[in-house]
C-alpha cells in the first residue's frame, strides 16, 4: 500500500532510519548475545569440571613466592588413581631393588662449582605434611588462556627426536640406541632461557623410549627442567616429567594426567626451580636418576641423592613394560617461525657449546643401564642436531655442552 500523499518523504526517512538503526544497533541485542552466553556457560562448566578433576581436595595448602599455590593432597587421593589401569593399585613407598652400583659423584670432564643443592620458591612458605604430596594447583586462569580446556597439560607436539629438519622442533641431543635399557642418568645444568612466544618453549630433557619392530616409538617416559609459558604462565623454569603409552596421542606433563604415582612429599612437579646458573659463575643442576625395579617392574625417578620422586606402574606401557630401545639426552626448542625468521628462543645458556665451562648449558654424568644391567656410560651414540648453525653440542665421553641463542646473523 502506497503511503499517503504528501508523506512520502517522511516515510522514506522513517525506513532509512530504521535501517540505520538495525545496522548500529549491537548484535548482542538482536539474538547473538543470548548464543554467547550460552557458549560461555557451557565453557564455564567444562572448566570447572576440569578444575574438579585436577585439584584434589587439600589438607594443607601453601601459597608460593612466585604466585603459585601448592596443594599438600592425601598421598592415596593422587591424581594417579583416576587412572582405570590403576583403580586397585597399592602405593609402594620405595623400590623393590635398587641398582646397587650406581654412585652419584662429580664428572671430572666438567666444571660444577655448584651453588647449594636445586630447591623450590614455595619452600620458603612452608612443607607439606607426611602422608601426603604436593601438587601445584591448576587455576582458573590457566584454563581459559589453554588453547583448549579438555587438552590443558598434554603433549602439543611429538617430540621424539629425529634427524628431519622440522621446521617447528630444533634439537641439540645425544642419543644412545642397539641395545636393552632398564634405566638411565644425567646431571642436567639448570638455565632460565629466553622464550620467545608464548606458546613456544625452552627444555633440557632426557628421553626413554621403546618401539616396535617397525621402528615407531610407542612408549616414552621423559623429564627435565622446562620453561613454558603457555601451560605455566610465566617464563619461569620449572621442573617436569612426561609419559606417553601410544606415540603421543595421549598422556601429559606432570601429573595432569593419571599415571605416575608420587611418593616424593618435598618437592612438586610443575613448581619453579631455584636457583639458575650464572654466565661465568656459579652452576647449579639436579641429577636425574630413572631405573626399572626387577621385582615389580615398576619405573623408578630419584632426583639427586635422596628425593626418590615416584614411579611409573608397568601396566601403563606395552613395550616399556618390558624395558627401553633408547636412551637421549638434550635441548629441544619450538621454532614457530613468526614473520618467516628463526625464533630467538634459546637454549640451554642461549651460548653455543664452544664456550664451554660456566658458558654452556651441560649434561653430565651421563649413564645406562643395559642389557646386563649394568650402569656403564654411553657406547655407540650419535647426535641429532637439527640446526647447527641455532643451536649446537660437542661430546665428550660421558658428558656433552649445547645451545644457542636462536635467532642471529649465522641463523637467520
Amino acid at each position: 500500500m502506497a503511503p499517503p500523499c504528501g508523506s512520502g518523504r517522511r516515510w522514506m526517512r522513517a525506513v532509512k532510519l530504521t535501517l540505520l538503526l538495525f545496522f548500529l544497533v549491537p548484535m548482542s541485542s538482536v539474538g547473538i548475545r543470548n548464543t554467547n552466553t550460552i557458549f560461555d556457560k557451557k565453557k564455564k562448566l567444562e572448566i570447572q569440571r576440569q578444575l574438579k578433576r585436577l585439584n584434589k581436595p587439600a589438607l594443607k595448602t601453601i601459597k608460593s613466592p612466585d604466585g603459585d599455590i601448592i596443594d599438600c593432597v592425601d598421598i592415596k587421593k593422587q591424581p594417579a588413581f583416576d587412572h582405570p589401569l590403576l583403580k586397585n593399585h597399592t602405593i609402594q613407598m620405595r623400590p623393590g631393588s635398587y641398582p646397587e652400583e650406581f654412585l652419584f659423584k662429580e664428572s671430572n670432564n666438567v666444571s660444577s662449582n655448584s651453588k647449594p643443592k636445586i630447591t623450590q620458591s614455595w619452600h620458603l612458605n612452608g612443607r607439606c605434611p607426611e602422608g601426603t604430596i604436593p601438587i601445584r594447583r591448576t587455576k582458573e586462569e590457566d584454563l581459559l588462556r589453554a588453547s583448549s580446556v579438555a587438552n590443558y597439560g598434554r603433549q602439543k607436539y611429538n617430540s621424539i627426536p629425529n634427524d628431519d629438519n622440522n621446521a617447528i622442533h630444533e634439537y641439540a641431543t645425544l642419543i644412545e640406541e642397539g641395545d636393552t635399557y632398564y634405566g638411565m642418568n644425567a646431571d642436567i645444568n639448570v638455565w632460565n632461557p629466553h622464550v620467545q612466544e608464548q606458546n613456544e618453549f625452552s627444555l633440557a630433557q632426557f628421553w626413554l623410549a621403546a618401539a616396535d619392530n617397525n621402528g615407531v616409538n610407542r612408549d616414552t617416559i621423559e623429564g627435565g627442567v622446562m620453561v613454558y609459558h603457555e601451560m605455566n604462565q610465566d617464563y619461569r623454569t620449572r621442573l617436569f616429567t612426561f609419559w606417553t603409552n601410544n606415540g603421543y596421542q595421549s598422556g601429559c606433563y606432570n601429573l595432569l594426567c593419571p599415571g605416575f604415582v608420587q611418593t616424593d612429599n618435598r618437592l612438586a612437579f610443575g613448581a619453579s626451580l631455584e636457583p639458575y646458573s650464572d654466565y661465568g659463575g656459579d652452576q647449579s643442576s639436579v641429577n636425574f636418576f630413572v631405573f626399572k625395579d626387577n621385582v615389580d617392574g615398576h619405573w623408578w625417578l630419584q632426583l639427586g641423592d635422596n628425593f626418590i620422586m615416584g614411579y611409573w606402574p608397568s601396566s601403563l606401557f606395552s613395550i616399556l613394560a618390558n624395558s627401553a630401545t633408547s636412551v637421549t639426552w638434550g635441548g629441544e626448542v619450538i621454532n614457530e617461525q613468526r614473520g618467516g625468521q628463526h625464533t630467538t628462543t634459546q637454549m640451554g645458556s642461549g651460548h653455543f657449546a664452544e664456550e664451554g665451562p660456566k658458558r654452556a648449558s651441560f649434561f653430565q654424568n651421563l649413564k645406562v643401564i643395559d642389557h646386563e644391567v649394568v650402569l656403564r656410560g654411553p657406547r655407540d651414540n650419535r647426535r641429532i642436531v637439527t640446526h647447527p648453525n641455532c643451536y649446537n653440542l660437542l661430546k665428550g665421553d660421558d658428558f656433552f655442552y649445547y645451545g644457542g641463542p636462536g635467532r642471529s646473523p649465522i641463523c637467520p
